[in-house]
């Protein structure tokens, strides 16, 4: 990687564009050099059309020669106002991270104190302002939606948040902790160390635990490996662990599927999962209202706690995982 930040580069580069430049000097100039005796006839360059009429091979007409120095010179000027000669960054210091994160400043001193006002109170007040769930609504679909889905039910491997299944806790405060600092999901590989026979016992435990049908011989025999290799993350009754994120075996949410195939998968293979953190990106103000969208979702506000939380679907649904694992 050195060689690709060596200086030699930067005159690489630079040689490049300045040899152009004169090139297009010198093309001009050479195509605008007229006859030293007008009386002489032009050449003819061989292109005939029509029998008669031919090209002549003479210089180029003054105005576009003019226009030709014209851009030359712009090039010049560009070249000495903005960068382009490798690691020159020319007289006007511009650069597209300077311009971004100017626009970035600009926009957060206009927009930032709207969002600020909601931080003097809870999320879950916040969740009561329909004004705050709107202007949170807009955060989610432009920074949520593409993984979480623009009515937030998720899909395959990517939360729910409408329910009330949540693997770090459905709470205001779990919920902007999420957003702010992200979340880092993690089953290991653990059946890889597993027999067939051992791993099909202890998926039928892990189906058992659900009440899907499952085979209850071999979910007796999956029980003790169960409590041996998996109780340690999701407790002795399949419950789950909020303190780590791990997911509750017990509900009829399932974030990658409840087939026998995709839960050996997974046994076999684990799975990586992130949420990123937004708090780079996104100031505590907006956070804090996006937080409160997410809670007004799963029916845990003030506001929707009159109506029942949306029932997942039948157990392919995706498993709910706090602000998305």
């Amino acid at each position: 990687m050195s060689d690709f930040t060596s200086p030699f580069w930067h005159y690489y580069t630079a040689a490049i564009v300045i040899g152009g430049i004169v090139f297009m000097v010198w093309l001009v100039k050479s195509q605008s050099v007229r006859r030293t005796d007008p009386s002489k006839k032009a050449e003819v360059t061989g292109h005939k059309w029509d029998e008669d009429l031919e090209e002549l091979n003479n210089p180029l007409p003054r105005w576009w020669i003019i226009f030709f120095y014209i851009t030359i010179v712009f090039a010049v000027g560009y070249l000495a106002l903005f960068p382009g000669l490798g690691a020159f960054q020319g007289w006007l210091g511009w650069s597209q991270v300077k311009q971004y994160e100017e626009e970035v400043a600009e926009a957060n001193a206009r927009y930032n104190p709207i969002f600020e006002k909601y931080l003097t109170q809870d999320v879950a007040t916040v969740a009561t302002d329909a004004d705050a769930v709107r202007r949170g609504q807009n955060l989610f679909l432009n920074y949520c939606a593409q993984c979480h889905g623009a009515d937030a039910r998720g899909s395959r491997g990517f939360p729910n948040l409408t329910d009330r299944d949540w693997l770090y806790g459905g709470d205001s405060v779990a919920i902007k902790h999420s957003i702010m600092q992200g979340r880092q999901g993690m089953m290991p590989s653990i059946g890889k160390s597993f027999d067939a026979a051992t791993l099909d016992n202890v998926t039928q435990y892990v189906l058992s635990l659900s009440g899907r049908p499952h085979d209850s011989a071999k979910a007796a025999g999956g029980k003790t490996t169960f409590n041996t290799s998996c109780a340690m993350c999701h407790g002795p009754g399949g419950e789950g662990n909020p303190f780590i994120g791990s997911a509750n075996l017990t509900d009829k949410t399932w974030l990658h599927g409840s087939s026998v195939e995709v839960i050996q998968d997974v046994i076999t293979n684990g799975r990586q999962s992130r949420m990123p953190a937004w708090q780079e990106l996104l100031s505590e103000g907006k956070i804090h209202v996006l937080a409160a969208y997410i809670y007004s979702l799963s029916g845990s506000s003030a506001q929707a706690a009159a109506a029942p939380a949306p029932e997942s679907s039948e157990d392919e649904s995706p498993a709910k995982e706090t602000a998305g694992e």
